[in-house]
């Protein structure tokens, strides 16, 4: 059987992102267990296993090869997960996530919503007890029932320094404290054509500008727009979530407006919806948005017209 050598060289390509995507939320995961201790190794462990184990069952009976993607879902899954949460909760989640967010639909490459979030949503809203309010303060070591963008959105005395929000020192999701590593393995990305870069400056740049008006026009409902880019998982799923290209818009005009979409979602829900955070149900409602993006953004095809001389 020939094969053909572009489709070989794209999908060598394909895998070396993939391969060094991975590598950067193990980076990040091996910080998160540095700041918040052994137990995020658990949680990595068993979200790896649960979902591997989903997709291998579930490739074996399509009589399919497990996909290059079998790592990324779990990882990123777990990056999203609070430091306290006990460990069979994570293995509900992204067993759930894997089931119903990807092997439903045929495996990789076929899932319209990202497979991390569909778990996360379950566990969210089947546990919130467990996902809202037993943070692990890693400085002092005592849970707490609130984060930075907790504190900052029920508008009392914000307790926490911009150096603290950086380097991990304040309580929050796995994936979410270490904001400088975000910051600086997003733009590696970037530079190695990994992510596009227009989903998460058009993500972040949206917050920003959408705060910063609604600072000026309403400031008592409103957080400060510096403080709303450097609180909660905004920079984490702006660069790891919301650039998923199997979920997103496949062209660059799509993924701009896929980023403001997100960014106006996101500070609508963190504002004034009951949930503190609205990137999770932010990025979930844009997957469901980004087939009629590409529809509206893809450039139609000219079809030549031969004349045929009888």
């Amino acid at each position: 059987m020939i094969q053909n050598p572009s489709l070989l060289l794209k999908d060598a390509l394909s895998r070396k992102n993939m391969a060094i995507f991975s590598g950067a939320l193990i980076i990040l995961i091996g910080v998160a267990t540095f700041i918040f201790g052994f137990h995020v190794l658990l949680l990595a462990a068993v979200s790896i296993t649960v979902s591997v184990a989903v997709e291998f069952t579930f490739a074996k009976l399509r009589k399919k090869e497990l996909g290059t993607s079998f790592l990324v879902t779990p990882l990123v899954f777990t990056l999203m997960l609070p430091p306290t949460l006990p460990l069979w909760i994570a293995g509900v989640g992204i067993a759930f996530g894997t089931f119903f967010g990807k092997s439903i639909f045929g495996g990789h490459g076929k899932n319209i919503f990202n497979p991390s979030l569909v778990g996360l949503v379950f566990i969210l809203i089947s546990f919130p007890a467990f996902m809202n309010t037993m943070w692990l303060n890693p400085v002092t070591d005592i849970v707490s029932a609130a984060t930075p963008l907790n504190t900052l959105n029920r508008g009392i005395a914000f307790p926490y320094e911009t150096f603290d929000l950086f380097f991990g020192n304040v309580p929050g999701t796995l994936g979410e404290t270490f904001r400088i590593g975000i910051l600086v393995l997003g733009f590696l990305l970037i530079l190695l054509k990994v992510i596009d870069w227009r989903t998460p400056v058009f993500y972040i740049g949206s917050v920003f500008a959408i705060t910063f008006l609604g600072n000026l026009i309403a400031p008592a409902s409103f957080v400060d727009p510096f403080l709303s880019l450097i609180v909660g998982g905004l920079l984490f799923g702006a660069f790891f979530v919301a650039t998923d290209p199997v979920t997103s818009p496949i062209n660059g005009k799509g993924r701009m407006i896929y980023g403001v979409g997100l960014g106006l979602l996101t500070v609508i829900i963190r504002n004034f919806a009951a949930f503190p955070e609205g990137v999770t149900f932010s990025i979930i409602l844009m997957n469901a948005i980004a087939p009629i993006i590409d529809s509206m953004t893809e450039k139609p095809v000219k079809l030549e017209t031969v004349e045929v001389s009888s």
